[in-house]
């Protein structure tokens, strides 16, 4: 018997969807293949196809593991409207400077119009769940107005996402220290009684 103090091998999604992280980042989106992905895996194509039926759905599957894994690093810091706006402004910085996001974003319209204008992907609604408890916590302790939780958490996902996508085209007026300011400038003014 033998003791290695190797790691273990990450479970075969991880590597796939790790994978094709890199080659979203090496080559575009538009240039990601299932063979491509498998190859950096080191697995199959049919292993592949058993956990993910078409590039597109791996790709959904990396933008719910990268945004998730941005919420989960940038953590609660409290009760109240300050600390959730705190936290909100915290998490669209990391999301605008998260390369894989970016690139999903701006090289596959598509892919991203589904969930920014059709329906609500799985990351959306974990956000959404997070931000309404946090929303419902400062409603009780005053800090913000009176109103459904869950759908003042839509308003300030709408208005998150919107500053994430267009953060670029306003460069040259909001600088990243400006865009966050004005950012919470609108989420306190939306959320304060």
């Amino acid at each position: 018997m033998s003791i290695s103090n190797a790691a273990p091998p990450a479970p075969v999604a991880d590597r796939i969807l790790d994978a094709a992280a890199e080659c979203v980042v090496a080559y575009g989106v538009d240039r990601v293949t299932l063979a491509e992905i498998a190859r950096r895996a080191g697995v199959s194509r049919p292993t592949v196809y058993r956990r993910f039926p078409d590039t597109r759905s791996i790709l959904a599957a990396l933008l719910t593991l990268r945004i998730t894994r941005a919420l989960d690093e940038v953590p609660s810091a409290g009760t109240g409207r300050e600390r959730l706006v705190e936290r909100v402004i915290d998490l669209a910085d990391r999301l605008r400077h998260e390369p894989v996001i970016m690139t999903v974003l701006h090289q596959a319209p598509d892919l991203a119009m589904v969930y920014l204008s059709e329906r609500l992907g799985t990351s959306q609604q974990i956000l959404l769940d997070a931000v309404a408890d946090e929303i419902a916590a400062a409603q009780r302790e005053g800090s913000v107005r009176a109103g459904d939780p869950r759908r003042l958490a839509a308003m300030c996902l709408l208005i998150t996402q919107s500053t994430i996508l267009s953060a670029d085209s306003v460069e040259p007026i909001l600088d990243s220290d400006a865009l966050a300011t004005e950012l919470a400038h609108a989420l306190n003014g939306y959320l304060k009684p």
